[in-house]
């Protein structure tokens, strides 16, 4: 497959939701819960069942908050707070104009 980039928000309200989601996802993460139930409370936190767009940003803000818990190892207290890692997210997306790659990174 070929990379892709992550899901640009459109407007600063966007990046506001996304660094929303960020701080529940990466505490889910933080809190070991499951992936499959973890994004089952996401999408009942964010209705997203409607929007394409939504959806895949719910994804990959999810995606990101795991990996990065993956990478630093949970047991071992995980990464940045909660807080630190919406924070990174809302900074980047309003400086880049709704692109998050640089914290949400590419998939495949």
């Amino acid at each position: 497959g070929t990379a892709h980039a992550a899901t640009h928000a459109e407007s600063a309200m966007e990046c506001g939701v996304a660094a929303d989601m960020a701080v529940v996802a990466h505490s889910l993460a933080r809190e070991q819960i499951q992936r499959p139930k973890a994004d089952a409370i996401m999408v009942r936190i964010y209705d997203v069942s409607e929007s394409d767009r939504g959806k895949e940003l719910l994804r990959d803000i999810t995606d990101a908050a795991y990996g990065a818990q993956e990478q630093a190892g949970a047991s071992a207290g995980g990464t940045a707070s909660s807080q630190e890692f919406a924070e990174a997210l809302y900074t980047t997306c309003m400086k880049r104009g709704g692109d998050m790659d640089t914290i949400l990174g590419r998939r495949s």
